[in-house]
C-alpha cells in the first residue's frame, strides 16, 4: 500500500482517535484471552480513558497516520522499573493499518523521540501468545530479555508477558 505517513506527538483533542485505535485492536488482537463479559467491559475502557491520559501530560504519546487518517500510537515514558531506561507501556495499531508499514513509521520515530530524550535503552512487555507483535518487536530490532511475567488486566487471571529491550 503506498500512501503519507504522518507521525507527530498526540494532541489533547487526539483522544478520541485514540481510544478508536485502542479499542479496535484489543477486539481483533485479545478477544480469546478473556470471557466476553470483562471483555467487553476492557474495550469500552480502552475506548475512552484516552483523553484523561493526554490531559496528564506525564508521558508521551505518538500518533501516526496513513493519508491523514489516524491508525497507531506509542505511548512511552520513563522506566519506573529500570533507572534510565525508557519504557513503551503501549503500542497499538488499527486493523485496518496492519501491514501498510504504519507501525515501522511510527516505531522509527517513537525511537528517535525516545533517543532525543536522551535514554539509551528502552524495554516493553508484551503477551506471550501474541505472535504478530512478537515478530514486530523482533523486526524492529527488540530481543527478548528472558523475563517473564503474569499480568492481571483486572479479571483476576494473570496472562504471561515476556520482556523486550533494545539498546539504542
Amino acid at each position: 500500500m503506498t500512501g503519507v505517513f504522518t507521525v507527530a506527538p498526540a494532541s489533547t483533542g487526539d483522544g478520541d482517535a485514540l481510544g478508536e485505535i485502542h479499542a479496535e485492536s484489543w477486539k481483533t488482537a485479545y478477544a480469546d484471552f478473556f470471557p466476553p463479559g470483562f471483555f467487553a467491559e476492557a474495550v469500552r475502557h480502552r475506548r475512552h480513558k484516552w483523553k484523561d491520559v493526554l490531559t496528564e501530560d506525564k508521558d508521551t504519546v505518538m500518533l501516526a497516520a496513513l493519508d491523514g487518517r489516524p491508525l497507531a500510537f506509542s505511548y512511552f515514558g520513563s522506566s519506573p522499573a529500570l533507572p534510565e531506561s525508557a519504557e513503551i507501556f503501549g503500542f497499538y495499531g488499527h486493523p485496518d493499518g496492519w501491514g501498510t508499514g504504519i507501525a515501522s513509521t511510527l516505531m522509527a520515530a517513537s525511537l528517535d523521540r525516545i533517543r532525543e530524550n536522551g535514554f539509551r535503552r528502552v524495554h516493553l512487555w508484551t503477551l506471550r501468545h501474541t505472535p504478530r507483535s512478537r515478530r514486530f518487536y523482533a523486526k524492529s530490532g527488540f530481543t527478548e530479555s528472558g523475563m517473564v511475567r503474569g499480568h492481571d488486566f483486572g479479571d483476576g487471571n494473570p496472562i504471561d508477558q515476556v520482556e523486550y529491550e533494545l539498546v539504542l
